[in-house]
């Protein structure tokens, strides 16, 4: 399946897209997680170590200007918008204990989100590794909202919004869904982080009782080490996953329903 992480800053969408790509990967599953989100926090969660290089995709100019047919550094009113990139995830992704990734990166000039030749590229390689890919792809979308007005997670099979019990999170829950309907996503699934008690299960089911929410992650000591990048999701205890296997069960469930 092909899934789409995102929600309000600080609510951990991260840890929950590191989680959910260690339970598969220990299930036998080949996992590529996409960091999309601008801050590229994703390769530190995973406990990658820094002296491992990863050039994020954005930066590779020589190679976006050859395939969209412009001249690096010059205007380019006109350029190739579906340009050859079925070979760059595995020439580019990286790998590590037993899973890939790819950071996209962000257009770091004006006008950023204008039609130009960088976004060109970057979006026909999200749109390929969405629908042409046959293994797990986890998206690390940037918070809120501003992404899906680019268009960034079409053709994803679901998109998890994980939210914390609180009234802002809930309230961008709503924002994200109305966007996500308006681009014919389907599947829009609530996944709670942070949870410390059933009062604050019960205060989610009541203020999003219209979504479907797959579960709830234990405001617990691993997710406080995972936030504060003491431990790698990698690396925390199996009995420490239930939760986490518990929502992918129950994805599992939707997708078949569907």
């Amino acid at each position: 399946m092909k899934i789409a992480v995102t929600g309000k800053g600080g609510v951990g969408k991260t840890t929950i897209v590191a989680l959910i790509g260690r339970v598969l990967r220990d299930l036998g599953n080949n996992v590529l997680f996409i960091d999309a989100d601008p801050d590229m926090n994703l390769a530190t969660v995973l406990g990658i170590p820094p002296d491992v290089h990863i050039t994020p995709i954005i930066e590779l100019q020589d190679l976006i200007a050859e395939r969209t047919g412009v001249t690096k550094n010059t205007p380019a009113p006109l350029f190739k918008m579906n340009p050859k990139v079925d070979d760059i995830p595995d020439t580019y992704a990286i790998n590590y204990q037993g899973f890939k990734l790819m950071v996209m990166g962000t257009i770091q000039k004006g006008g950023g989100g204008c039609a130009c030749p960088e976004n060109a590229f970057l979006k026909s390689l999200l749109n390929y590794m969405i629908i042409a890919r046959n293994e797990w792809v986890l998206l690390d979308m940037e918070a809120g909202i501003e992404h899906l007005g680019r268009g960034t997670a079409i053709g994803v099979d679901h998109m998890l919004i994980v939210v914390e019990p609180n009234g802002t999170s809930t309230e961008t829950a709503r924002r994200i869904q109305r966007l996500a309907n308006d681009l014919h996503i389907k599947s829009i699934q609530i996944v709670g982080n942070k949870v410390a008690n059933p009062d604050e299960e019960s205060y989610l089911h009541e203020e999003l009782h219209d979504f479907n929410i797959l579960g709830f992650v234990p405001y617990s000591d691993i997710i406080k080490k995972i936030s504060l990048r003491k431990i790698s999701p990698m690396d925390v205890s199996r009995d420490s996953l239930k939760p986490i296997e518990d929502i992918i069960a129950s994805l599992s469930h939707v997708s078949v329903q569907s």
